[in-house]
């Protein structure tokens, strides 16, 4: 088994507004294809990492089966660090639903404005995720406005529009 330092990271792609693109005035969006690949060559990472894209999707638009989806894409993969961009709407719906996984260290990340915007926190978010997923122990976990939650003490409190302990 490599050290973590040197094991792939496998980053799944769900959607969520950190791939939105958002096309007048007003609010008319589609979740594009995903921008995590050039969000990560721009803050040249070395770390390896590969991304797979498995849902296109808002994550109020999520169901189950897209969660099977996801769940599987993940427990399957024989990659053990693993990263998971997805909308922060129900965010912590979809990490309560992996936390099954055995043998796994999974983080959970978004942003809440799209990577497409010059005022994002998708770029930091991300860096916090690359870095939680090489140093936190096995399990689910989100990271989220500066901090690492583990996945089962979080919520996301949308009128202050952040996540917080519980």
């Amino acid at each position: 088994m490599l050290p973590k330092s040197l094991e792939e990271i496998l980053i799944v792609t769900t959607g969520g507004t950190i791939d939105k693109v958002y096309f007048d005035q007003k609010s008319d969006y589609q979740v594009g294809q995903t921008i995590i690949g050039s969000l990560l060559s721009e803050a040249q990472v070395t770390h390896p990492y590969r991304i797979v894209e498995v849902v296109q999707k808002d994550s109020l638009d999520l169901n189950d089966a897209d969660r099977r989806t996801i769940h599987s894409a993940i427990a399957r993969d024989q990659a053990t660090l693993v990263i998971v961009t997805h909308g922060t709407d129900t965010m912590t719906d979809t990490a309560q639903y992996l936390s099954d996984i055995q043998g796994k260290t999974i983080v959970m990340t978004g942003s809440l404005a799209p990577a497409r915007f010059a005022m994002t926190d998708a770029m930091f978010n991300i860096g916090m995720a690359i870095a939680a997923v090489q140093t936190m122990y096995h399990g689910v976990y989100i990271a989220m406005n500066g901090t690492v939650f583990p996945a089962k003490s979080v919520i996301k409190n949308r009128k202050m529009n952040r996540f917080e302990r519980i």
